[in-house]
C-alpha cells in the first residue's frame, strides 16, 4: 500500500456518519466543546452559514452572526472532535456559493430567504 491509501483509509475511519447536509445559507447552530477549568461544556453558536470549504476531513463551513452590533464569523471544521452536533435551523435559498456580501449588510438588508423542502 501506498503512503495516499494509508492516509485515506486512516481520514476515512475519522469522519462523521451522523452530520446533516449543510448548504451554503443555511441558519445553523453548532453545539462547541468548550473547556473551563477542569470541566467541559457544550456552547451553541447559532448564525448563518456564508461559506463552505474543502470536502473530506478537512471540510470547514464558516458561520456569521451579530452579536451586540458587531459581525463575528467562525470558521469551523466539521469533522472535529471538538464539534459536539449541528442543527439546521432554517434553510436559506441563495444563489452563491459564497455570501460574503452579507458583511456589508446590515440589519434587514441581511435576511436570506427560505428554502422549503422535504428532507429537513
Amino acid at each position: 500500500m501506498n503512503a495516499e491509501a494509508i492516509i485515506k483509509s486512516i481520514e476515512r475511519e475519522q469522519l462523521k456518519t451522523d452530520l446533516p447536509s449543510i448548504h451554503v445559507g443555511d441558519t445553523v447552530r453548532v453545539g462547541v466543546k468548550i473547556q473551563e477549568g477542569g470541566k467541559e461544556r457544550i456552547q451553541p453558536y447559532e448564525g448563518t452559514v456564508i461559506a463552505k470549504r474543502n470536502g473530506g476531513i478537512n471540510e470547514t463551513i464558516t458561520v456569521r452572526r451579530v452579536f451586540q452590533g458587531v459581525g463575528v464569523e467562525r470558521v469551523f471544521l466539521i469533522h472535529s472532535p471538538r464539534i459536539e452536533k449541528i442543527e439546521i435551523k432554517q434553510r436559506g435559498k441563495v444563489r452563491r456559493a459564497k455570501l460574503y456580501y452579507l458583511r456589508d449588510r446590515v440589519g434587514k438588508a441581511t435576511r436570506i430567504k427560505q428554502r422549503f423542502d422535504r428532507t429537513m
